[in-house]
């Protein structure tokens, strides 16, 4: 399995790739930002809480984090909200996963379908973020559940340079990028 590339600072990529968590918390934080900073928000989290852990940053004193999150550079341009989405997120882990964020995709051996079921359960996780995370898991991270590419729809498709799921460099950022441009224009035309 290659090493995660979504940030383009390896301290960052590092933690994504080493913490199912982190990665599952850069997902939630991709919206309304550029995927880059969304991926590098876990590292900020780490780095000024001293611990990353589901339990952790559920239990935290919610302003705490808050303020925490605003902290320049910012977790996210919406730091307040999305503070409260991770704290919601990492509680629903330890409430229904003991805290492990593999569980989502490895717990009684499940489907890509039910994977999704799961993924779209979690707070912040509509479902094009969860069809993402899911080809995610499957084109970067080794899943191999039956049925995942169908269940992530056009997102599990190979060579779609659509998402996050298909960067692993600073070249397929760009054609990442570059279909979502079009993808834009031609909504805009219709």
């Amino acid at each position: 399995m290659a090493t995660l590339w979504m940030t383009g600072d390896a301290d960052a990529d590092r933690l994504l790739d080493s913490d199912p968590l982190a990665l599952l918390i850069g997902m939630l934080l991709d919206q309304q930002v550029a995927m880059e900073s969304a991926f590098a928000g876990p590292k900020k989290i780490a780095d000024r809480t001293g611990s990353f852990d589901a339990a952790t940053i559920a239990a935290a004193d919610p302003e705490e984090f808050k303020a925490m999150c605003a902290t320049p550079p910012a977790v996210h341009r919406f730091p307040g909200s999305m503070a409260a989405r991770i704290q919601a997120l990492c509680q629903e882990l330890v409430d229904t996963y003991g805290g492990d964020a593999t569980a989502l995709w490895t717990r009684g051996e499940p489907d890509g379908a039910e994977i999704l079921r799961r993924l779209k359960a979690l707070p912040g996780f509509g479902e094009q973020k969860a069809k993402i995370f899911l080809s995610l898991l499957g084109k970067q991270r080794g899943l191999s559940a039956d049925g995942w590419r169908e269940a992530a729809g056009p997102y599990g498709e190979d060579g779609a340079f659509r998402s996050i799921a298909d960067v692993v460099d600073s070249e397929s950022l760009l054609r990442v990028r570059a279909t979502k441009k079009a993808a834009k224009a031609a909504a805009k035309a219709r």
